[in-house]
């Protein structure tokens, strides 16, 4: 199996400072190549939402290098899982507790995506960044923890009527805000020629699951030049579309 991967975040048309933070971490272990992928979002105004997204994402780097490789003697989905929910509420913590202590509000969105060996993917999520597969059609992996979602569950909005709400930002759950949490978590098995996609919500707010797919589909994306190119014209492409938050991706194509 080879794994391929690219990412590219830009500010967008509007805002002053990119408040997403990225990262891509690579080892070589007894299981296989591991792949750690981690996207956030941050939120609270000018230097608060870059600060959020940057301290979970200096967290789960400093778990992935301390933590992870003890994991990996006796590895399970449950234990990772269990453990990577502890590093959820301890970024949580930590951001709430520098926002108290600094009088400001300040949160995130932590998407993660961590593929070990050819056996299994696991995924946390808290927030509206979002995990794509694109196979033979794109898939949603992630659930939005945001009001419109929930309206949509409830029968009270149509998925159409969602994506044009002007509540569609409002979160309900992120890191950060106090409070008890609830990520989402998930596992599956990877599959070859298969493509899994991370973006924050400005990623996908002008340009379409088609559109998604055609730009891509695994046979599409021959390299890592390639996918890093790609990755730039769909960001160029949502700016063209005049989209005005910050936009960022990473890629991983799985041959």
């Amino acid at each position: 199996m080879k794994i391929l991967s690219a990412y590219h975040s830009d500010i967008g048309i509007s805002k002053k400072v990119n408040q997403d933070s990225l990262l891509i971490k690579e080892a070589d272990t007894p299981l296989g190549k591991v792949l750690f992928a981690v996207l956030c979002d941050g939120m609270g105004g000018l230097k608060k939402g870059e600060v959020a997204s940057a301290s979970a994402v200096e967290g789960c780097a400093r778990w992935f290098t301390e933590t992870f490789p003890h994991l990996l003697n006796l590895f399970s989905v449950q234990s990772t899982v269990e453990s990577m929910k502890e590093l959820f509420e301890e970024i949580n913590e930590r951001i709430y507790c520098y926002g108290s202590r600094n009088d400001i509000e300040l949160g995130t969105t932590l998407t993660a995506f961590l593929l070990v060996g050819e056996e299994v993917f696991i995924i946390g999520h808290i927030g509206d960044s979002r995990v794509y597969r694109i196979k033979h059609r794109v898939s949603q992996l992630t659930e939005d923890h945001t009001f419109v979602e929930r309206e949509v569950k409830n029968g009270r909005l149509t998925r159409q009527e969602a994506e044009k709400d002007h509540r569609r930002n409002i979160l309900l759950q992120c890191l950060g805000a106090g409070g008890k949490i609830n990520p989402q978590f998930l596992s599956g098995k990877p599959e070859r020629n298969c493509t899994y996609m991370l973006c924050s919500d400005g990623f996908r707010h002008e340009i379409s699951e088609d559109e998604i797919h055609s730009f891509l589909y695994p046979g599409m994306l021959k390299n890592e030049e390639t996918i890093r190119e790609t990755a730039v014209e769909l960001v160029e492409l949502n700016k063209k579309r005049m989209e005005k938050d910050n936009i960022s991706t990473i890629i991983i194509c799985i041959k």
